[in-house]
């Protein structure tokens, strides 16, 4: 087998994709001076990590000893002690004793006959000596892939060496193939006993779907739809040398496979798997083949499908490694998905064809007698295409939408092109039941073909519909799909409801236009309930509800109860963007934290149900906010997570995703990854032009760096946000970011704007009754007080704000307050009254499970003075030209703090203020800490 990359280590960017956990705990092994044994299965990325790392260390070792065997040479002895040895020989043998030099210089140079048998404790002692004299002159890393195929020669020799080599600093990085469970212990085994006692093994295992997404991208292979990229996945079983293969031979296939198929296998991986099917008698390989054909191969449906001797057959196959033997019940299961994707791709076609006969009578389960029928059928079939699309709506009413695209798929290839329901109408039920089931590139390919050829109005207006839907968020990039939809829509109440709801969302992400955004779902649904289109109707009332309450306008509870009264659709209902949606977001802005839990609760548990993966990806984040609002900020960082990563995995929401993972990152988690992921949201919103999502995205990114202590950075967000959200009309304070704005205006030394932001927000939340955002307000408001000295007033209403956030669940913002509140007192207090007066914050913080506001309160103990005035500030001449980190770290080594000081108030690690000090050093053209102190003073007279 080739290799997995032929790049050297230094020039790729995906060396260690996925392998970020491997590569770090090998990489901390290296770096304690120990040894790493990579191992795992063939292509799995072994040498790939080992010349990562090879690459990382080199040049902290003096000398650098490398070998990779391969298989054809593994029968030449000492083949790869010459390749470790051979260009430092002359620098060890004359240190070495007589007896061992010359055994060690015939061994390697061929010129005599020496054997592990006539000369074996001198060889063995002659490569132990030659590693000692190495050393003394510096590290050695000795670099070795492919241990399965060292000559056994070179083997016994290097570890025996590697067993007595004890503090010497030899470093030894190999890799080894360990194939299935049985034969990968025995290997790992007999590699670790050849290996330093200290060595730490390293198992490199499967790619998950989306790090096979990103490793397809960065070799060149971004093209491929999500569908694909996934049976890429499920085929490679998360091997990343075979995902490749498989991408390449997609990327250059003239034609995609054909829905319901398997990808087919090009030859290079054929031939890994092919020799063993040789093997199989005919009869075993026919029953392989059956068993490759079906979804769940078990002895009995072999056969139910005519296979009389299927035990038998696959015990053969069991026996050659072709099989995996299940304990755990009945099923044929294939040692690799990639051998029966091999098996399938080898097979003729009217052999594959008979498999999928057999078993469209065999198989229990309509759905999968439906998908074998057709894969046996070449040609247009009414009565076939009329059981596949049966089958569709029954895989649609379980919850597999995915499954349903695909067999809708396969009903419009069947269907007659004057059938009714026409192939093309088909092709659209596919398309729609594509962007339930998450995958919006297949949805849009599918419509796009449609709109080639489609003539009917309502067929391409519907067509139209999917490929708005698919763009998501960036709906910008299809702006004109809409006037080529309203073209076709004509005078159509029923088809115009369609278009005038997509143009909705077109005013509110593209535009930023809530008020336009309103007008139009609501002429929508006007026309949709002239058409009678219950289910636009609804859908269209759902945003007018949603526009309304982020607008503050009144008739927002009126439109809600429109929206959620009968006949209801079911999918609507549960939808993200249907009337249940609406009543959440309305619920938690009303302050009703249990209700809305309730709420979201049933409908991510519906939406599971019924397969609707973008629906679910959006109702773990709106769970996940009503976690974190109520306070319990593990759980919310959980479900953040969880949300994110079926966002990435699926391609829809990562924006969003990003957004709620950074603030419950900065509530309980880490600062750094939270102020990371508020920048991703920002640069996607960006990107895909989202109006709303920026606003949305921009306060986080403020709040993450408010918690991380950068004032000056939240401030700067917060204040795009209020622009934003002013020019979109939205009044509602549904964020609470006003009160970080305003807190971060008082720590920068502008308490007025402070002021004027909790005033203007105000008004509103009373107008609206957001009883949380008014306590909100009033913690801002004290600090705005305290700040000018008004210390009682400050206290008082800090008090009333805390007890309000408490007895409305907001467990976070009570904690906030509490700490808002030990600030003051700390600040008025002794040293160890001050330190009491924390007591409750942390307690609160605690129990919240807030880690990055604990570290605050930590970090405020520890300050030379409590309290939320700003630090002195360093002579104006001092610090010009750094950077916004810089300059804060300069500022604290000008008040005495030390690193660890520093890393705990700035909420980074030592080593990046270790790092940032060297930058401030270069730039100020100063060698020290002293040297900085003394800038404070201002600039030196002449």
């Amino acid at each position: 087998m080739r290799r997995d990359f032929t790049e050297s280590a230094g020039c790729r960017s995906d060396l260690v994709i996925g392998r970020e956990e491997s590569f770090g705990a090998a990489r901390e092994q290296l770096s304690r001076g120990g040894s790493v044994l990579l191992h795992g299965p063939a292509g799995i990325g072994k040498s790939t990590v080992l010349r990562a790392l090879a690459s990382e260390y080199a040049g902290t070792a003096h000398t650098v000893l490398r070998c990779s065997a391969t298989e054809s040479e593994s029968h030449l002895p000492f083949l790869a002690l010459a390749d470790l040895l051979g260009l430092v020989l002359d620098r060890v043998t004359p240190v070495l004793p007589d007896a061992q030099a010359t055994a060690l210089e015939s061994a390697l140079t061929g010129r005599g006959e020496s054997t592990l048998q006539r000369d074996g404790l001198a060889l063995r002692l002659a490569v132990l000596s030659a590693l000692r004299a190495l050393a003394a002159e510096g590290p050695v890393l000795v670099v070795a892939d492919d241990l399965q195929w060292l000559d056994p020669a070179s083997a016994e020799l290097l570890g025996f060496a590697a067993r007595r080599l004890g503090d010497t600093p030899v470093r030894l990085l190999c890799a080894a193939r360990t194939e299935g469970p049985e034969a990968q212990g025995a290997a790992y085994d007999r590699h670790l006993r050849a290996s330093p006692p200290d060595t730490r093994a390293v198992r490199l295992g499967p790619l998950t779907r989306a790090q096979v997404s990103a490793l397809l991208d960065e070799r060149g292979y971004a093209g491929l739809p999500r569908s694909t990229v996934r049976d890429i996945h499920r085929t490679s079983g998360g091997n990343p040398l075979f995902a490749l293969e498989l991408g390449r031979a997609l990327a250059e296939s003239p034609t995609p496979p054909r829905p319901g198929e398997p990808l087919p296998v090009p030859t290079s991986l054929r031939a890994l798997v092919l020799t063993r099917l040789e093997m199989l008698s005919d009869e075993a390989r026919r029953t392989l083949l059956v068993a490759s054909a079906g979804a769940r191969p078990t002895p009995a449906l072999l056969h139910a499908a005519g296979r009389e001797n299927a035990e038998a057959e696959t015990a053969q196959a069991a026996a050659l490694g072709l099989l995996a033997t299940d304990p755990e019940g009945p099923a044929v299961r294939f040692a690799h998905p990639l051998i029966s994707a091999a098996l399938y791709a080898e097979a003729p076609a009217p052999e594959r064809r008979a498999a999928h006969a057999a078993l469209s009578t065999a198989a229990s389960d309509p759905i999968e007698r439906a998908r074998h029928l057709a894969l046996a059928t070449t040609g247009t079939d009414p009565e076939v295409a009329d059981r596949l699309a049966e089958a569709a709506a029954l895989a649609r009413d379980r919850g597999a939408p995915s499954v349903a695209a695909s067999l809708g798929l396969l009903a419009a290839r069947h269907t007659p092109p004057d059938g009714t329901p026409g192939p093309d109408e088909r092709r659209l039920t596919a398309a729609e039941d594509a962007i339930t089931a998450g995958e919006p590139d297949l949805a849009r390919d599918i419509a796009r073909e449609v709109l080639t050829r489609a003539g009917a109005p309502d067929e391409r207006v519907r067509a139209w519909m999917v490929v708005i839907e698919a763009a998501g968020q960036a709906i910008a990039d299809v702006d004109a799909a809409f006037p080529q939809a309203l073209a076709d829509a004509g005078e159509d109440p029923r088809l115009l409801a369609l278009v005038h709801y997509q143009l909705a969302w077109r005013s509110l992400v593209v535009q930023g236009d809530f008020a336009q955004g309103r007008e139009e779902a609501a002429h929508a649904a006007r026309l949709a309930a002239e058409a009678a289109d219950r289910r636009t109707e609804l859908l269209a009332l759902a945003f007018q509800a949603q526009a309304e309450t982020l607008m503050g306008h009144p008739d927002a509870p009126e439109t809600i109860g429109r929206a959620l009264a009968e006949p209801q659709d079911a999918r609507v209902a549960c939808h993200h963007n249907g009337a249940g949606s609406a009543r959440f977001r309305w619920l938690v802005m009303s302050d009703r934290l249990t209700e809305a839990r309730t709420a979201v609760t049933g409908l991510l548990r519906e939406v599971r149900r019924r397969g609707m993966a973008e629906s679910e990806v959006h109702y773990l984040r709106f769970l996940a906010e009503t976690e974190l609002h109520s306070g319990h900020c593990g759980r919310a960082l959980e479900l953040s997570r969880e949300s994110l990563t079926l966002a990435r995995d699926a391609g829809i929401g990562e924006g969003a995703g990003a957004m709620q993972a950074a603030l419950a990152e900065a509530a309980g988690g880490d600062v750094e990854r939270a102020l990371t992921l508020a920048r991703e949201a920002v640069r996607r919103a960006e990107e895909d032009g989202d109006a709303v999502y920026l606003s949305r995205a921009l306060a986080a990114l403020g709040h993450a760096a408010l918690v991380a202590g950068d004032a000056r950075a939240a401030v700067r967000a917060l204040r795009r946000v209020r622009e934003l959200e002013a020019g979109a009309g939205i009044t509602d304070p549904r964020g609470r970011w006003q009160g970080d704005l305003a807190e971060a205006l008082v720590r920068t030394g502008e308490p007025a704007e402070a002021l004027d932001v909790i005033e203007v927000t105000r008004a509103h939340a009373l107008r609206l009754g957001r009883g949380s955002v008014l306590a909100v307000l009033d913690r801002a408001e004290a600090l705005v007080r305290a700040a000018r000295g008004e210390h009682r007033a400050a206290v008082t209403r800090l008090t009333s704000a805390r007890e309000r956030l408490a007895a409305l669940g907001y467990g976070l913002e009570e904690a906030r307050a509490a700490f808002a509140l030990a600030e003051l007192s700390g600040d008025r207090a002794g040293r160890a009254p001050r330190a009491a007066s924390y007591d409750e914050a942390a307690r609160l913080f605690r129990s919240c499970r807030a880690l990055p506001w604990l570290r605050r309160v930590e970090a405020a103990l520890a300050a030379p003075e409590a309290g939320p005035q700003p630090a002195r500030a360093p002579h104006p001449e001092a610090l010009a030209g750094l950077a916004s980190m810089e300059r804060q770290v300069a500022a604290l080594v000008m008040e005495g703090a030390t690193n660890r000081e520093i890393a705990g108030r700035l909420f980074v690690s030592v080593k990046t203020v270790e790092a940032t000090l060297t930058r401030v050093y270069r730039k100020l053209g100063i060698r020290s800490r002293v040297d900085i102190v003394r800038l404070a003073a201002g600039p030196r007279s002449e």
